[in-house]
C-alpha cells in the first residue's frame, strides 16, 4: 500500500514538473518570438529610410514608429505623410509672424504674403495624398499612386518656391534665414516620404 502510495505521488510530482516545463517553454518562446517580431519592425523601418533623400531625418521620426507600422508599406508612407503635414504647420506659422515684423519692404512683404499661400498649397496636396493612400484599389491602384507622386512632387516645387523668390531681389539676411529655415525643416520629410512612396510603390 505504502509503495503504491510512493508510486503515485512521484507520477504526481513528475506531473507537475513537467507541466511547469511547458509553460516556462511557451512563456519563453512567446517572448523570442516577441523580440523578434520587434527587431523585424525596427529594421524594416530603418532599410527603408536608408534609402530616403535624408535618411537620418527619416529614422528620427519613424522608428519610433515601427511597432505602428508592422513592416506595412502603406502604414510606412502613411505615417511619412503625416509626419510632412504636421512638420508642414510650423513653418507656416513661423512665416505668418515674420509677416508682422515691422520694417519690411514691399518685396518682402509680397515673398512672405507667396510664400505663405505656397505652404498652404504643400499642406492641402500632401493631405490629398494621404487620403488617397488611405483609398488604394487593386483595381485603379497604379493611378492613384501616380496621382499621389504628382501631388507630393507638387508639395516639395511649392515649399522650394519660397526660396525661389529670393532671386534677384533685395531681402533682409533675417527673412533669407528664417523662410529657409522654416522650408528646409518641411522639405525634407516631404522628401523622404516621396522617396518611400517611390520605392514601395513602383508600377
Amino acid at each position: 500500500m505504502e509503495g503504491a502510495y510512493t508510486t503515485s505521488y512521484h507520477a504526481l510530482i513528475t506531473i507537475l514538473i513537467t507541466l511547469l516545463f511547458i509553460s516556462n517553454f511557451h512563456t519563453t518562446l512567446a517572448s523570442t518570438s516577441s523580440t523578434t517580431t520587434t527587431e523585424y519592425y525596427n529594421s524594416y523601418v530603418k532599410t527603408a529610410c536608408n534609402s530616403t533623400t535624408y535618411p537620418k531625418e527619416c529614422n528620427k521620426a519613424l522608428y519610433p514608429l515601427a511597432s505602428k507600422i508592422k513592416a506595412n508599406p502603406q502604414k510606412l508612407c502613411s505615417n511619412a505623410l503625416s509626419i510632412s503635414i504636421k512638420a508642414a504647420k510650423n513653418p507656416s506659422s513661423t512665416i505668418s509672424k515674420l509677416s508682422k515684423s515691422k520694417g519690411l519692404t514691399q518685396i518682402e512683404v509680397g515673398i512672405i504674403k507667396d510664400c505663405i499661400e505656397n505652404i498652404k498649397d504643400s499642406i492641402d496636396e500632401l493631405k490629398q495624398s494621404l487620403n488617397e493612400l488611405g483609398h488604394l484599389g487593386s483595381s485603379n491602384a497604379r493611378f492613384q499612386i501616380y496621382d499621389i507622386q504628382t501631388w507630393v512632387s507638387a508639395a516639395i516645387t511649392d515649399e522650394y518656391t519660397c526660396t525661389d523668390g529670393f532671386d534677384g531681389q533685395s531681402v533682409s539676411k533675417t527673412v533669407k534665414n528664417t523662410i529657409r529655415k522654416s522650408i528646409l525643416s518641411v522639405a525634407r520629410p516631404t522628401s523622404n516620404a516621396l522617396s518611400l512612396i517611390n520605392n514601395h510603390y513602383s508600377y
